[in-house]
């Protein structure tokens, strides 16, 4: 049976259960970010002196940390080779800042050695943004035209979505761990690392979120594009 009061049974199956999660994720890092924001950082560390820290800590003496007006909107441009911590994490010092402002370091580090899960989702972004653009069209003309191949098309650029998300997942776990290493390394209590570590998982979630979106909606695409196929 397709559908469900409906609603289209593949969409109950595929997309609502990673949305949910993507959901809870998102208001698990903001009540997480929002309890930490109020816990005092080691010796009265920013977000600003933790990247400093790690970035000189690694020799990237030469790697900017500036401001950005918003809130998580926290980030290293690989670019620029900038970092750009936000409002609440800038010169606040707090255990949520210097979470995030570590791991934003910890992507800095990344770029300064080559690391490679890194350097490939660069490369795919490119192909990821062209598949994010061309792949509903292509399939919604092919199930329109019965044209088969080319919504297979489609769906195999939707891929490239998944593929980012997959490799996104080694690149912030491993910007984490640099992170909590560095700030171990530097003398930060076992409870500051404890409570940096507790931001980062939170943040975590949301990656994997992602994936799980990004897997379910191909996994739909797949279906609705298989099931059209067979009615011909």
């Amino acid at each position: 049976m397709p559908y469900f009061y409906g609603l289209d049974y593949t969409w109950l199956i595929y997309c609502l259960p990673p949305l949910l999660l993507a959901l809870w994720a998102q208001y698990k890092v903001k009540s997480t970010f929002s309890h930490f924001s109020q816990v005092a950082s080691d010796r009265g560390m920013t977000g600003r002196a933790a990247a400093r820290l790690i970035l000189d800590a690694n020799g990237l003496y030469a790697v900017p940390v500036s401001r950005i007006s918003g809130e998580l909107t926290d980030h290293f441009d690989p670019k620029e080779n900038v970092i750009r911590l936000s409002d609440p994490v800038y010169d606040v010092p707090t255990a949520a800042a210097v979470g995030v402002a570590a791991h934003e370091a910890g992507h800095a580090v990344q770029h300064a050695v080559g690391y490679g899960p890194m350097k490939l989702r660069s490369a795919l972004v490119p192909v990821t943004n062209i598949g994010s653009r061309l792949s509903m069209p292509l399939i919604l003309l092919g199930i329109l035209l019965s044209f088969e191949t080319l919504a297979y098309f489609g769906v195999i650029l939707f891929a490239a979505t998944a593929v980012f998300q997959l490799v996104t997942l080694p690149v912030e776990f491993d910007a984490s761990r640099r992170a909590l290493a560095a700030l171990e390394g530097a003398g930060m209590s076992a409870e500051g690392v404890k409570s940096a570590k507790k931001v980062l998982s939170a943040a975590a979630l949301t990656y994997v979120a992602a994936l799980l979106t990004a897997v379910g909606n191909l996994l739909r695409l797949l279906v609705l594009v298989r099931r059209n196929d067979n009615r011909r």
